[in-house]
């Protein structure tokens, strides 16, 4: 299995960590430091919640339709790389919407989808599939939770990270982001064809 950093690098870029950061700027500019604490801490439970339970119960999934893990492989890294293809080809703008106080958005559209969307899920469930040995349960569980350890510290710095970024970087970071995960979804399609075909 991979090296636990590895893993976790992969599993937070996947989350796309500054189009979530330009949602929570966007859906929170009206919320007090004490409203934006609490939905950075029920996005946390949201997503880790969400998340184990694809990592976790995926296989069952794959037993239940009769799907081979490299078939899953290969449509997992296709819908990743459309989503990577979406982070470099569209404007990460968040469209202005009017939330008003007291309306919660940490679990939807922050959680679900900005963060865990199509492509997260089908690794998670590839990773759940490829799971084996409590050591390595153990270590995939502990990168998904510094995952979203780290994408909570991001939101706590919100505010800083985009005077220290500004616009224009809010806007070109998650274009990089997306030709890393685009990296890793093509990867993932190649070992699911290889490993078809032979």
């Amino acid at each position: 299995m991979e090296h636990f950093f590895t893993l976790y690098l992969k599993l937070f870029f996947m989350m796309t960590p500054f189009f979530v950061l330009s949602v929570f700027l966007t859906l929170g500019k009206r919320l007090n430091r004490i409203e934006k604490k609490n939905v950075i801490i029920k996005f946390s439970v949201a997503v880790m919640v969400t998340s184990l339970i694809f990592l976790l119960f995926g296989k069952y999934i794959f037993s239940l339709f009769g799907i081979t893990l490299d078939a899953f492989r290969i449509g997992a890294g296709t819908v990743l790389f459309l989503s990577a293809l979406d982070m470099v080809r569209t404007d990460s703008e968040v469209p202005e919407t009017d939330i008003r106080r007291g309306e919660d958005f940490s679990i939807v559209p922050l959680a679900i989808p900005s963060t865990v969307g199509p492509g997260l899920i089908g690794i998670l469930m590839l990773y759940g599939a490829q799971m084996s040995g409590p050591l390595n349960v153990f270590s995939v569980i502990m990168s998904l939770a510094a995952s979203v350890i780290s994408l909570a510290v991001v939101l706590l710095m919100a505010d800083k990270l985009q005077h220290l970024i500004g616009k224009q970087g809010l806007e070109i970071l998650p274009k990089i982001i997306g030709l890393f995960v685009a990296a890793i979804a093509a990867q993932i399609i190649f070992t699911g064809v290889k490993n078809f075909l032979y």
